[in-house]
Parts: structure tokens; C-alpha cells; sequence
């Protein structure tokens, strides 16, 4: 489907502007507008793709899967379960349509993924993402066309996995990254080009053998650190922006009730590692916004907060805030998740993801189902926002796919 946008509206993932607050309020401990309530603040990286849950499976537990049992989409969230995976290979492939509440059927968000075992020690993984805006008739700010265009962003990663003892394992992911928003196009004379970036991953897994129930459960534990990597530009300028690095922590505990049934419950919390937005303005004793002396004191028209490096930025992001520690507290994002399988081959999840109203308010519950019937698998989630924030996903299902060719082999062990 074709549709007009402005060039700049094409530009919005990497547009950080705070144009629309009206001060920092100092008492309240956030941006103000003119009555003096609290307005978004939420942290904007380039990119933000990245951070989309990309299969089924996770996104019917509240986008949930630090802890959760390795499968092939392991990856996006810690690759370093692949370590402890028993079958020989697996591939998985997910189709999310995008935005279908507003009609449109050329968006939509594709991933491929899939693992190989070397050795009982080791594993290797590999991702591919895509991401489609469709097919767009670009406009200027005078609404006068300026050319067509089809905004596309890739990522490709490919991970290690090695266990380092019995119950711990360690992975790390490289990344290739292309965005394409407008190239081609100009606003106010600056030519608009693609972008690319790499990034890595470093991740854990600690898993514990238990005895809550009389068949046996297990704790796990996970964390990673995501999308690190070099900073971007559409414009070839000298100021770039952050990629969504974040980290990830998990903690997941897996009952099994009976030699059918099995329960799993996980948490996982999880935080952008970029600056926390400044207002250019600060409210003075009177109410009144005057500029701000710590949005750019060098002068060079680029918020200050934009020019940390990488590591910097990721370092700093737990102590930044303009809010101070309560802020920071808002900055992490809650996603909880249940798991029930009956026999190992048919599967019912919930879940419920939190966001902080300042900080993107995405809050909503999601369910699905999953079905294995001996060489592949198909899972089903559909999500249900609980606020008046619209979400991409609103109505939407989106289906994964995932072939064990290790069953094609004759080898499929049913307890796996």
C-alpha cells in the first residue's frame, strides 16, 4: 500500500528533539508543559527495531525470554541458553505484520534464526531481521511530492555459545546493522543517506537443578548486554545517535507438576543503556522556563547528552537522569511470563509487560499457544494493551514457525 509521509515524519525513529517541553520543573522532578504536568520523557535511540520481540513465543509472555527454555530465537534475548540445548540443529522463521489496525499490509517485521550444536561444550547461532515500512510516496513540508520510497532495516548476527561449567554458560553475538529510512531525499538542503552500524552481545545462564516438587524443577538465571556498538548517522554529520543498547536481566523457575505436566514462571527487567533526555529549559524560583546551563554548555548547538561515547553513555546511564534516582527507577521495564505445556507438545502462555507512563507507557497483556508435533512447531501470540496507548501489535497475531532437523534424521528424542 503506498501512502504519503513528509520527509520528516520518514526521519521520526532518529528524531531526539525536546522541543515540546516547556522546562524542567526542579520540585516535581520531571518536564513540565504550561499547567505544570509531568510530560514524556522517554529515552530515543536510532535504530529501535532492535528492540523489538521478534517471534511468537516471547511475545505470549509479556516479551519475556532471558530464562526461558533455548530455542532458536534464543538469540535476540541471550543467546548463551544455546549452550545447553540437546538437539543437533534447529531454524525458525516469524512473520509480525506491523500496524495492521490502520489497514496497512506492507508492513511488517520478519526473523530468521536458527542454532547448530558443535560439541556438548559448544553452540553457534545465527539472525536475520527484517523490517519493512512499505512502499511510501515522500512529501516536502509544503505537502509537493518529492519521490517514492521503500524504508527497509537489517540486522544480521551470528553467535558463540560455550558452557563454562555444568550449570554456567557464556555467549557473545556480533552484529551487522543497515537502515534505511529515506535515502535519497533531502530536508532543508541536508541530503539523507542509509545508515550501518555493528554491535555485539555478551551474555550469561545459570541453571540449577531443584526438588520443589516430587518430579523435579529448576532455577534459571540470565542476563545480557545488547546491541553495543558504534553510534549513527543519517546525515553525515558529526553528531550521531545511540543504538538501543540494553541489559537484560532474568529469572525464571520451571516446575514440572507430573511426567505431563510442567509449569514455568519468568521475570525479566530490562534497561536502556543511552543517556536519559535533558530539557533545554529549566523552571526558575518564579515558574518561568530560562535555558538551561547543563543542556549544552560547550555551545555547539548538540545537547551535551548526545555527545557521550558509547561505553560512556552505557556507564553513565544509571546516574544521569535530570530526575535523579527516581527517575532511573522509571527508565526499567518489567515483563512477566507463564508458561504451561502438557506432554511437551502443546503449550499455553500469558504474560504482562510494564513501562513507566513517562517513559514510553507501554503496558499490555498477551496470551498464545504453542503446538510440536514432531519435526516442527508452531507457536501463536496475540496482545492486548491494558492503557489508552495505541500499540503496533493492537489485534494483531503473529505466527512462528520452528523445524527440528534433527527429527529428519530419525534421531528426535521425545523427551526433549
Amino acid at each position: 500500500m503506498k501512502r504519503s509521509i513528509s520527509i520528516l515524519f520518514a526521519l521520526f525513529f532518529i528524531a531526539t528533539s525536546q522541543s515540546f517541553a516547556q522546562g524542567y520543573d526542579p520540585i516535581k522532578r520531571c518536564v513540565v508543559d504550561v499547567n505544570g504536568q509531568c510530560l514524556p520523557n522517554a529515552l530515543l535511540t536510532a535504530m529501535p527495531f532492535l528492540r523489538i520481540v521478534p517471534d511468537a513465543r516471547g511475545g505470549a509472555m509479556g516479551d519475556s525470554g532471558i530464562t526461558s527454555s533455548a530455542d532458536p530465537n534464543s538469540l535476540h534475548y541471550n543467546s548463551s541458553k544455546l549452550a545447553f540445548v540437546e538437539k543437533d540443529m534447529s531454524f525458525s522463521a516469524t512473520y509480525t505484520p506491523w500496524l495492521r489496525n490502520l489497514g496497512l499490509q506492507d508492513v511488517y517485521l520478519t526473523y530468521l534464526s536458527g542454532y547448530k550444536k558443535v560439541d556438548d561444550l559448544q553452540s553457534l547461532g545465527f539472525g536475520l531481521r527484517f523490517f519493512s515500512l512499505g512502499e511510501i510516496n515522500f512529501t516536502d513540508f509544503d505537502g509537493n511530492p518529492s519521490g517514492t520510497g521503500k524504508p527497509r532495516e537489517i540486522e544480521f548476527a551470528v553467535s558463540y555459545n560455550r558452557k563454562l561449567s555444568e550449570n554456567l554458560s557464556a555467549g557473545l553475538t556480533a552484529k551487522y546493522i543497515y537502515s534505511n529510512l529515506a535515502s535519497g531525499q533531502q530536508v532543508s538542503g541536508i541530503p539523507i543517506s542509509s545508515a550501518n552500524a555493528f554491535a555485539a552481545d555478551i551474555s550469561f545462564t545459570y541453571v540449577k537443578e531443584g526438588n520443589l516438587t516430587a518430579y523435579g524443577s529448576q532455577w534459571t538465571f540470565g542476563g545480557a548486554i545488547s546491541n553495543m556498538g558504534s553510534k549513527v548517522t543519517y546525515t553525515r554529520s558529526e553528531f550521531r545517535d545511540f543504538l538501543p543498547a540494553n541489559l537484560g536481566l532474568g529469572a525464571g523457575l520451571l516446575l514440572n507438576l507430573d511426567e505431563y505436566n510442567s509449569i514455568s514462571f519468568h521475570l525479566d527487567v530490562n534497561k536502556l543503556l543511552v543517556p536519559s533526555p535533558i530539557s533545554p529549559t529549566i523552571l526558575d524560583d518564579n515558574g518561568g522556563p530560562i535555558e538551561n546551563p547543563e543542556y549544552d554548555p560547550n555551545g555547539n548547538g548538540e545537547p551535551d547528552y548526545k555527545e557521550k561515547s558509547t561505553f560512556g553513555a552505557i556507564f553513565g546511564s544509571f546516574s544521569d537522569a535530570q530526575g535523579g534516582f527516581s527517575e532511573e527507577l522509571r527508565e526499567f521495564n518489567m515483563s512477566l511470563g507463564i508458561e504451561y505445556w502438557y506432554s511437551k507438545q502443546f503449550a499455553v502462555r500469558a504474560g504482562y509487560y510494564y513501562e513507566h507512563p513517562q517513559k514510553g507507557d507501554r503496558q499490555f497483556l498477551t496470551v498464545g499457544a504453542g503446538l510440536k508435533y514432531n519435526v516442527f512447531a508452531i507457536d501463536i501470540s496475540y496482545l492486548v494493551p491494558t492503557n489508552n496507548r495505541r500499540n503496533p501489535l493492537d489485534n494483531t497475531l503473529r505466527f512462528t514457525l520452528q523445524f527440528d532437523f534433527e527429527a529428519l534424521t530419525g534421531e528426535y528424542n521425545a523427551s526433549n
